[in-house]
Formats: structure tokens, C-alpha cells, sequence
């Protein structure tokens, strides 16, 4: 036996040229690489080591990259990336410039499609699939794997109910761990429990209802046992679906006792797999504690109040008030859609919709947005958690887009709070009752003020504020930004020609406030963390349009690109709205 089988292993047409007995041993030695890497360098853990098995098994089975494999979200792609031409680069994983936290067609052959966001996998295989069939190739082969908690979503079942009516040679296999980054929910959950202890009667079988050819549900993580069915499975035409049962974590004893924890546990042991403990005290909280403590403090006095999230409850801090309110907190599992519509539904009868969602995830509810809530004016209340450059996890995460998607929709109320007890006081504000829907936009990570727990006050509606008076220059920050630019001016000594002002509201807009502005300075530069082609600055170029207002403008933001991972301070610096950068703009005025 060679000591060490994975270094010789740089791409699948190498795994292929090992004995079935051999493989047991890589798979021990991928979990053994995953880990030492991850407890380094952090990113996902728990998805990619229960996938093992089935990642080896794959690409020994098929003749990738011929035959086209595709990881929904991505997760649990980190073996998938070791075997295929990456092992030596995977230590620059979701770092700057390094490979991406999820497959990326540009960054590989073997990627047969970029993913991020959850449920496309089967779209996007049974299209590759069609196209092959068009083009007169029968014997490819288009495998999508997908989770059980993707596989609730609506896209994955508009996927499945599409490729039931056709002949294309597509494989979905279903990874089924219970669980997603939270514990998967809803009746689709219980039906796969049910098959998994055999209380299903076969002839209840909602996939192969869909005209698959169903085969499982089997042991993922039995090496042999998948390289058997997946064999069997190469030989049958047209769409078929193996159901794998598999645990997330799988050979790291934490990872598979606290599935949420080690989802993406941070930097840990590589041998004991202790997570390496953070010294928190005397820390500013992180904003979606300021928004999960501040709903809950809130809902014990307001009955109409009610939470709801896409399978967000531990990141959103939404769990909160499920563990104490649990008929009034809802995880509707992932699916964006169902839970703008059902905020919808609910504010039609006088309750107080929190719908909490990440902002890069509400692009996934957009018609829900303007049909059903802001056409119709229902006051939901909108928690976009990770708005602005959200780091490592990269393009597929960043939410840049919101405040440019959301100001042009009418009724939409868009406020960004600068700090944690600006978001306090407007989750206060909101559920006192509003005319018009919301959306409260916060970035990922902690704030600035460790005692931020003050008394409530109203915020009213579409007022901007002076932070800093000035002579011929102002700044005009948009959220939580405008903490780079009060450090940058405290740096070079807080000149008394630069004014700095907080718009926290983008819509409505403090009309009245910038007539005075824009008479009163010579230069207005803006600033946002999010795209500057439709967003904050792009609003007061519009307004100094409409009244003829020939003052200079600068308008700082994120540029007209997709931003790739690394850290947030790195990419605030590619950007130029880091403080360094700012202090080196205002020098100038």
C-alpha cells in the first residue's frame, strides 16, 4: 500500500487508474486534507467531508469532464476541487486571488456550471442534458447532487416536473443529511424521513410519480455500495434519481454532533477538532444579534409581531424568537418566494412582518417584492442581513445589488442604519406601523458600539442627518459605510472644509436637506457599499439633474463588476471606500 495515494492524484483520469480496494484509502486521506486545510484556513466543513464518498465515486464511475457534474450550492464541492487539478492551489481557497469557495465554470474545466445560491442544479443539468440529445450526443451523461434541503426549494421541483416529460440522460442524486445550513423543515422533510425508515410504501413514491427512475434510498458514505448503483445507473437512458443518505461532518466527531456549528466552524483542531475560541468580550455585537435580540425584546410587547426566514434561523439570529415564540417565528425552509408571499399574505391581516432574508437571496424573490407586496402596499418590513461585501464566500454572496433593485420600485421604503442602535431604533420605528412596505439593510459582522442597548426612539421617516459640518466639500454616506468616512476624516484631523452627512434613507429621499446641500458646497461626493450603477449616488445625480444643480459630484461605491472573494477589508480596498483610501480622496478636497 502506498503511504500516501491523494499527492498522485491531480486529476480524475489518475483516481481512475486505482483498484476499487484502493479507494477506501483516499477517501480517508480527502477527509484528512479537508480538514487540515479548513482548520486553517476556515470556509465550509461539514458538507463537502459527508460527500466524500460519493465525490470519489463520481468521478471514478464518469468520465468527467466529458460528462458534466454539477454541485448544487457548491458547499460540499471542496473534494470535487482537490480531485480535479486544484489540491495544490487549495490552500488559497475563498482568499484574494485565490480559487473560489464554489465551483466556477472560469476557474475549471471540471465546473460544469457556477453555483452559489441554492436549487439550480437540475435546471441546469437537464438543459446541458437537452442540448445534448439536439446536438446527437446520447451516451453523455448530466449529474446533478443535491441536497435535501435544495431540493424543497420551487426551482428544484420546477426542474424535476420538466425533466419527468422528457428523455434526457440525467442523473439526479439526491444528498440527503436532514439538513441544510440549519436543520432542513417542512412536510417534503418528513416524507424523505419516512422513505429513509422504510414507513413509505413503495408504491408511494413521489419521485418516481414524476416518470425517474428512482433507485435508494442507500448508504452514501458506503464507498462500494455507491460505485455499485452509480454503475448500474450509467447503463439506464433517460432521467433517473438515487437517493443517498449521507452525514454531514462525516469523519470529524464534532462535525457530525454539531451539524449547524460545523457548517463553517471558523479556524479549529485539525486532530481534536476543537473550534479555536474567540475572545468576545467587550466586543460590539454583530448586527444580526442586534436584529434577532432587538425582534424578540419587541415581540414579547407587540402580539401582531412575526418573523419569517428562508432556512436562515441561526444566521439571521431569528432563532431568537422561534425558541420563544415558536407560533409566531417561521424557517419556511429555502424558499425566497414563498416567503415574501406569505409576508404578504399575513401583513393583509394586520400582523407585523419581519421577513428576515439575506440580501443577495431576496434577488431570488424579486416579482414577490414588487407584485405582491409593494404594488399592493403591504407594510412587510424587509431585514436584508448581509447587504454590502459580505468576504469570503465571493461573487455569488456580495449583497451589492439591493439598494439599486429596491429604490426604483414605488411604495418601497430603503433605509440603512449607520450603526447597531440606528438599526435598533428603526426595527422599533417600523413595528410601531408604516403606510408603505420597508427594507432595513445591514452588512454581515459586528458593529462599532458595545453598549447599544439604549432606550427606543421613533426615526422619522426620510431624514438625513449632519454628522460633521464643513465649508466646501460634504460627503454623503449611505449605512454603515460612513463609519469608514467619520475614521478617515478623524485621521487627518477632521478638516473644517469636509461636511459629512447620513442618508441613512434612500427612499424617501431628505429633499428639503440637499436643496440646502447642494446650494451650499461646491463639491458632494457620495458614498455606499453597494453598486454605484443604479444605486445611492445614482440617486443624487438624479436629483441634482431634475434641479438643475451643476455642483461637482463624486460618487464612490462598488464598480461595474462582479467582486470576487477575499476579505471584506481587502475588497473595501479594491473598491476604494476603505478608510486608508477615503483619507487619500479627501486629502485632495
Amino acid at each position: 500500500m502506498k503511504s500516501n495515494l491523494l499527492q498522485y492524484i491531480n486529476n480524475p483520469t489518475d483516481l481512475r487508474q486505482l483498484d476499487e480496494a484502493q479507494l477506501p484509502q483516499v477517501a480517508q486521506e480527502l477527509r484528512d486534507f479537508i480538514i487540515g486545510v479548513v482548520a486553517v484556513k476556515e470556509g465550509h466543513l461539514g458538507a463537502s467531508l459527508g460527500v466524500v464518498e460519493l465525490t470519489i465515486a463520481l468521478h471514478y464511475v464518469f468520465d468527467t469532464p466529458n460528462d458534466l457534474l454539477i454541485w448544487d450550492v457548491g458547499h460540499q464541492a471542496y473534494g470535487h476541487k482537490i480531485l480535479t487539478e486544484r489540491r495544490e492551489i487549495f490552500h488559497t481557497n475563498r482568499q484574494l486571488n485565490g480559487i473560489s469557495g464554489f465551483p466556477k465554470r472560469s476557474e475549471s474545466v471540471y465546473d460544469a456550471f457556477g453555483v452559489g445560491h441554492s436549487s439550480t442544479s437540475i435546471s441546469a443539468a437537464l438543459g446541458m442534458a437537452i442540448a445534448s440529445n439536439l446536438k446527437g450526443d446520447f451516451e453523455k451523461h448530466h449529474i446533478a447532487v443535491i441536497g435535501d434541503a435544495s431540493i424543497a426549494s420551487g426551482m428544484a421541483f420546477e426542474g424535476l416536473n420538466h425533466a419527468g416529460v422528457t428523455d434526457a440522460n440525467l442523473l439526479v442524486i439526491l444528498n440527503d443529511n436532514a439538513i441544510g445550513i440549519d436543520p432542513s423543515v417542512g412536510a417534503l422533510k418528513k416524507y424523505l424521513t419516512a422513505v429513509k425508515e422504510g414507513k413509505n410504501p413503495k408504491q408511494n413514491n413521489m419521485i418516481k410519480s414524476l416518470n425517474f427512475d428512482y433507485s435508494g434510498p442507500i448508504d452514501g458514505n458506503d464507498i462500494f455500495a455507491v460505485l455499485k448503483e452509480l454503475k448500474r445507473l450509467k447503463k439506464i437512458k433517460g432521467p433517473k434519481f438515487l437517493h443517498l443518505i449521507t452525514t454531514k461532518g462525516k469523519g470529524l466527531q464534532q462535525a457530525e454532533k454539531d451539524q449547524v456549528k460545523y457548517h463553517a466552524p471558523g479556524k479549529f483542531d485539525a486532530t481534536t477538532g476543537e473550534i479555536i475560541p474567540k475572545s468576545e468580550e467587550n466586543l460590539p455585537p454583530k448586527y444580526q444579534d442586534v436584529f434577532g435580540l432587538t425582534l424578540l425584546d419587541l415581540a414579547k410587547s407587540n402580539k401582531k409581531i412575526i418573523g419569517i426566514t428562508p432556512a436562515m434561523p441561526s444566521g439571521s439570529s431569528l432563532k431568537l424568537m422561534m425558541d420563544t415564540f415558536p407560533k409566531r417565528a417561521f424557517d419556511v425552509g429555502i424558499a425566497e418566494q414563498h416567503a415574501v408571499t406569505l409576508s404578504a399574505g399575513m401583513a393583509t391581516q394586520g400582523m407585523v412582518v419581519f421577513c428576515n432574508i439575506y440580501s443577495t437571496f431576496l434577488q431570488r424573490a424579486y416579482d414577490q417584492v414588487i407584485h405582491d407586496v409593494a404594488l399592493q402596499n403591504l407594510p412587510v418590513i424587509f431585514c436584508l442581513d448581509r447587504a454590502g461585501l459580505v468576504g469570503e464566500d465571493g461573487a455569488t454572496h456580495h449583497g451589492v445589488f439591493d439598494l439599486a433593485y429596491l429604490r426604483c420600485i414605488p411604495n418601497m421604503i430603503v433605509y440603512s442604519p449607520l450603526n447597531e442602535i440606528a438599526l435598533r431604533n428603526i426595527l422599533y420605528t417600523a413595528q410601531l406601523g408604516l403606510n408603505h412596505p420597508i427594507a432595513i439593510r445591514y452588512p454581515r459582522g459586528r458593529g462599532q458600539i458595545v453598549d447599544w442597548q439604549k432606550p427606543y426612539e421613533k426615526i422619522e421617516i426620510g431624514k438625513a442627518n449632519c454628522l460633521k459640518k464643513g465649508t466646501k466639500t460634504v460627503v454623503l454616506s449611505n449605512g454603515t459605510i460612513g463609519n469608514n468616512v467619520t475614521m478617515a476624516l478623524a485621521e487627518i484631523n477632521n478638516p473644517e472644509t469636509i461636511a459629512h452627512y447620513d442618508f441613512a434613507f434612500i427612499k424617501p429621499l431628505d429633499q428639503n436637506l440637499l436643496h440646502t446641500i447642494f446650494q451650499a458646497f461646491e463639491t458632494i461626493i457620495t458614498i455606499e457599499d453597494g453598486v454605484i450603477k443604479g444605486g445611492f449616488g445614482t440617486t443624487i445625480a438624479e436629483f441634482a439633474s431634475e434641479n438643475n444643480y451643476t455642483s461637482k459630484l463624486k460618487i464612490l461605491g462598488i464598480p461595474d463588476e462582479f467582486i470576487e472573494q477575499g476579505t471584506v477589508e481587502e475588497l473595501q480596498q479594491y473598491c476604494k471606500i476603505d478608510v486608508e483610501s477615503l483619507k487619500n480622496i479627501f486629502s485632495s478636497y
